[in-house]
């Protein structure tokens, strides 16, 4: 009898899954805003509604970023630290980082090209209030690379509406990284002695890798009060530009993962359709997850049982590229939003301002985290430019349907450079690059210590 009820009661596959939750809250926020719209609600004077729609969407914002330190630190420092494993170690991350960075300059580019031709923020009638009136500051942005402390934490103070004193923290993404980088290279360095701390490192990440799941999963909330919250301020005029803003993002995405991707692929001798049928599971996964960290045990495993990268150098190239290597969020998305921004708020960029979004993507990328990159590389940038930062919770708004395009190519890219640098270092295993694919590659995905190709859980059969 329990079993019966159970069955009767259980919600349609289409209720509980991912993606239909999502489409629900950006129709819930839509509805929700224009009636908060329509009933009066102003940021000088908010209704009830409204100002929940920007509670509930700020807070989630906030949760996102709070979420940046603790995950960038202990990602980068385990993803340096698994160098340990692999012989000519030096060669192979400095090739890494090169191509890490040598297709984000193409994205970038691409993301600047797509800008300029849709004008997706073109005739708002938008004002940024908060716009500084810069140019971007080159040396302020280079000399913000050098850590102020530990975490790169800073802390300012300001007047309220009541003149009581507030304090509070923000950080610098690039300072996190650098102090980062400098831990994981000492920990390399002492050795033995370390071992201690990064064991404590890797159980940290998984416990974070946990939590940023969970706010992933409440994302859905989080879009109600996005979108409700924009289309409460600015009305009509956001969703159109919304409607330009994705198309363009999602052309982007297809050039750099249909196009580029396939180029870099044949330029090296390999085969597209063996890379694509190997990388797929991953990609896949991404799309529907929205995340590079959560999908990263895949990935690793696909590059290596698939694509033929050996473990070692795998193990370190995949998790650093998972939260680094974001072709989607750093690259292409930046671009095109800070372009957005500008012309929506009535703002014109000059030369020297393209090359600046150009520098902050590239340099940027390697700051983002696999769960919160849009977040950090989205405030990268506009603080960079002096542009207006309300447009960080007007993009947000349709975040999660830019997010899974954004990370499937993300994740594409995570793999293709392993296995780029393992051709062009001969170490890639051509016999498993080239084998025929069959079996399903999700039935299990613990890691395998067997040194022979299971192809069903694999796909790769010899």
């Amino acid at each position: 009898m329990t079993s019966e009820t159970s069955t009767r009661t259980r919600l349609p596959t289409w209720v509980t899954s991912f993606g239909p939750q999502i489409i629900a809250a950006l129709i819930v926020g839509l509805g929700l805003g224009l009636i908060a719209k329509y009933t009066g609600h102003t940021e000088e004077t908010p209704t009830a509604l409204g100002a929940t729609l920007a509670t509930i969407g700020s807070s989630y914002v906030d949760l996102l970023r709070a979420a940046v330190v603790p995950l960038i630190f202990t990602a980068v420092v385990s993803s340096i630290t698994n160098l340990r494993a692999v012989n000519n170690a030096a060669r192979l991350a400095g090739q890494t980082l090169l191509w890490f960075g040598i297709t984000a300059l193409i994205a970038v580019s691409i993301g600047m090209g797509l800008g300029a031709i849709f004008q997706p923020g073109a005739n708002s009638n938008a004002t940024g209030d908060d716009y500084t009136g810069g140019t971007g500051d080159w040396w302020a942005f280079l000399g913000g690379l050098i850590p102020a402390n530990f975490l790169g934490l800073e802390a300012s103070s300001s007047l309220d509406d009541a003149g009581d004193i507030s304090t509070g923290l923000s950080f610098n993404v690039l300072q996190v990284l650098v102090v980062a980088v400098a831990v994981g290279i000492a920990a390399l360095k002492v050795g033995k002695p370390a071992e201690p701390f990064l064991n404590f490192n890797a159980s940290a990440l998984a416990v974070i890798q946990k939590v940023l799941w969970w706010i992933i999963r409440i994302a859905p909330l989080g879009t109600v009060g996005l979108i409700g919250n924009a289309v409460a301020v600015y009305g009509w005029d956001t969703i159109g530009a919304l409607g330009k803003f994705t198309v363009a993002i999602y052309v982007g995405l297809a050039l750099v993962l249909f196009a580029v991707y396939p180029i870099l692929i044949r330029a090296h001798g390999l085969s597209v359709k063996q890379y694509f049928s190997g990388a797929w599971p991953a990609i896949q996964l991404a799309f529907v997850s929205r995340s590079s960290v959560g999908t990263l045990p895949l990935t690793q495993r696909v590059t290596e049982r698939n694509l033929g990268v050996p473990r070692g150098y795998a193990s370190f190239a995949v998790p650093l590229g998972a939260t680094t290597k974001m072709d989607g969020c750093a690259a292409i998305y930046p671009a095109i939003a800070a372009i957005f921004v500008a012309q929506f708020f009535g703002i014109q960029l000059d030369f020297g301002q393209y090359l600046l979004i150009a520098m902050v993507s590239v340099l940027g990328s390697a700051a983002t985290a696999g769960t919160t990159g849009a977040v950090v590389m989205l405030t990268l940038t506009l603080s960079t430019l002096g542009l207006p930062l309300a447009g960080v919770g007007l993009l947000l708004a349709v975040d999660p349907i830019l997010d899974m395009g954004r990370t499937a190519v993300n994740v594409a890219g995570q793999a293709l450079i392993p296995t780029i640098v393992a051709k062009r270092e001969g170490i890639l295993d051509h016999d498993l690059y080239n084998a025929k694919r069959t079996g399903d590659p999700f039935v299990d995905d613990t890691p395998s210590t067997e040194p022979v190709v299971d192809a069903e859980l694999t796909g790769a059969r010899a």
